[in-house]
């Protein structure tokens, strides 16, 4: 079954208070190569059927709508994979 993956980020411009803790854990745990951590949410959709521009359209409406917060997030990717990733 195909599934498609929304991932949305918080705004460049706004602050990340969890990436910021988890940069801070990094740093006292000696990993001081990594300059800034930003997380995000990722949201697996399965779809029944093919993946058609329609569909897509639709789920890049709902990820605009529903997914995020278009106030302090971007929706950065909308992407198809053919089979749901395994555990």
């Amino acid at each position: 079954m195909p599934v498609i993956v929304v991932e949305v980020m918080p705004k460049a411009e706004l602050l990340d208070p969890q990436g910021k803790a988890v940069a801070g854990a990094l740093a006292r745990l000696g990993k001081n190569q990594f300059s800034s951590v930003r997380i995000g949410k990722r949201f697996e959709v399965t779809v029944d059927g093919q993946v058609d521009d329609a569909l897509l359209a639709e789920v890049r409406e709902l990820a605009e709508d529903m997914f995020s917060n278009s106030v302090i997030e971007d929706v950065v990717s909308v992407t198809v994979t053919e089979t749901a990733p395994t555990a």
